[in-house]
């Protein structure tokens, strides 16, 4: 079973990519989905994160206000490592007992869909990493028309994690995201038959 990272920039369309794996029948395992299942409520973060960053970051119902704990942590680095020891290691862990669930099933390749797959050194977990790459400018417009965020609050957000063209340079393959949607398909069906996935 060949095990593909799949990794990008924030809002450079590495969902997109991720959803055009699921049409094609090849499970994927999403980082994001998991960090967002253990920070929940009733989720194994969610008692740590408030003991290390206050009641203040909670909504009226509770739960973490991700906007809130995102202003304290992508303005300081040092927050930000904090947030990571605790979210990281459970994301972790409950990757690899999914991806144990899809071994017995035999399949012929599974995606790690990890966004901080080279910020957390996680290269070790796949066999393939295929980086979605988008112009710098590009991102920057999709992250504020997506989120609602001002020009500064996007610029945290992309500036938080390693450039996109340094991990084009690590990548086993790119898909360049720049053009129409039937561009990056094509793009993903050529590298899948070149790494044996998809029949030619």
């Amino acid at each position: 079973m060949l095990t593909i990272g799949l990794t990008g920039g924030i809002a450079s369309g590495k969902s997109t990519v991720a959803a055009m794996f699921r049409e094609l029948h090849i499970p994927v395992i999403d980082a994001d989905e998991i960090a967002h299942r253990v920070t929940a409520v009733d989720g194994e973060a969610y008692k740590p994160i408030i003991e290390t960053f206050g009641r203040d970051i909670l909504d009226t119902n509770g739960a973490i206000d991700r906007r809130k704990l995102g202003t304290i942590v992508f303005g300081d680095e040092q927050k930000r490592k904090q947030l990571n020891a605790i979210v990281h290691p459970l994301v972790r862990k409950h990757m690899l007992l999914q991806k144990e669930q899809y071994m017995k099933q035999a399949k012929k390749a599974i995606v790690l869909d990890i966004p901080l797959l080279f910020e957390s050194k996680l290269e070790h977990l796949v066999d393939r990493i295929l980086v979605v790459y988008v112009d710098e400018q590009i991102q920057l417009r999709r992250l504020c028309e997506r989120n609602g965020f001002s020009f500064e609050e996007a610029w945290a957000r992309i500036k938080a994690q390693m450039p996109l063209e340094e991990k084009r340079k690590k990548a086993d393959a790119v898909i360049d995201n720049n053009g129409t949607i039937e561009e990056t398909k094509q793009q993903l069906y050529e590298c899948l038959m070149h790494w044996g996935v998809l029949e030619k």
